[in-house]
């Protein structure tokens, strides 16, 4: 932590930190000043905020699914196969994409032979297709390690409240309105104020295997900018200071959310 001090100088390695010049707040002026800074700021918003509302749901809606499956067996099975890609590096999901998705890949093959596409369709190097696949990478990998953590949020639900509903004449949806979601609510609330401090935290690895010169417009976030910015550039000390400024924003979403949480009656996570 005391090496953050080079965000307040202008760093060199030669002059080290106690010969470098003291510039104050100069680097974190730059943050709002730079046009570049600016739209990488938003790339990161704007893709945080879609991991949010897709990536985020998804394991609890397949731990609310597989909860209503009596097969013990066919369960065990499900959650073992789902889980297995959390144990993959970033590199093999990547790369397993790159092979189902180039332009000879298995997924072209298909568009052109069984839905007539005459030509492939680019989607490694069109921009557009960039935010959707980083979700479904994010989803297909961390889906299972999320559903362990609501299956046993679960687990804690008084099997007595469903046999009421039951007698009651409630349906299984009914069920899992009333009794199944309100009973993982606190966390649920949890998990995301401790996701929302990650708001500005898109992922390095994934995001810069993805990267190509046809997509860096949107795709470049502020992990791999300071990447570029402080070890391609040596621009150590804004790279530091791009640093802070994620570290601060997320101190002060997670205290927000956490206030607001305790606001409306839940325990919040301190």
């Amino acid at each position: 932590m005391l090496g953050m001090i080079i965000a307040f100088q202008e760093y060199s390695p030669f002059l080290g930190f106690t010969g470098s010049e003291f510039v104050g707040l100069r680097h974190f002026s730059r943050i709002f000043s730079e046009p570049e800074v600016l739209r990488v700021i938003w790339n990161t918003l704007y893709l945080s905020f879609l991991q949010i509302a897709f990536a985020f749901p998804a394991p609890i809606i397949l731990a609310v699914l597989l909860n209503e499956v009596r097969n013990q067996l066919y369960k065990r099975l499900i959650q073992t196969v789902v889980y297995l890609p959390h144990f993959l590096s970033w590199v093999i999901v990547v790369g397993l994409f790159f092979i189902f998705l180039r332009s000879n890949g298995i997924i072209n093959r298909i568009l052109q032979v069984y839905l007539g596409f005459e030509v492939p369709v680019d989607f490694l190097t069109e921009p557009d297709f960039f935010r959707p696949l980083i979700i479904i990478q994010v989803i297909w990998k961390e889906i299972g390690w999320g559903t362990i953590i609501f299956l046993a949020a679960l687990a804690g639900i008084n099997p007595d409240l469903y046999e009421a509903a039951i007698v009651d004449g409630a349906n299984r949806w009914r069920q899992i309105w009333h009794i199944t979601l309100p009973g993982i609510r606190s966390t649920i609330v949890i998990l995301l104020i401790l996701r929302l401090g990650h708001v500005l935290d898109s992922g390095f690895e994934q995001i810069f295997l993805m990267l190509n010169a046809f997509n860096m417009e949107i795709g470049n976030v502020l992990d791999t900018f300071v990447y570029y910015k402080g070890i391609q550039q040596s621009d150590y000390s804004f790279a530091t200071a791009v640093g802070m400024f994620k570290g601060v924003v997320g101190l002060i979403l997670v205290g927000g959310a956490n206030y607001l949480a305790k606001k409306f009656g839940e325990d919040g996570i301190y």
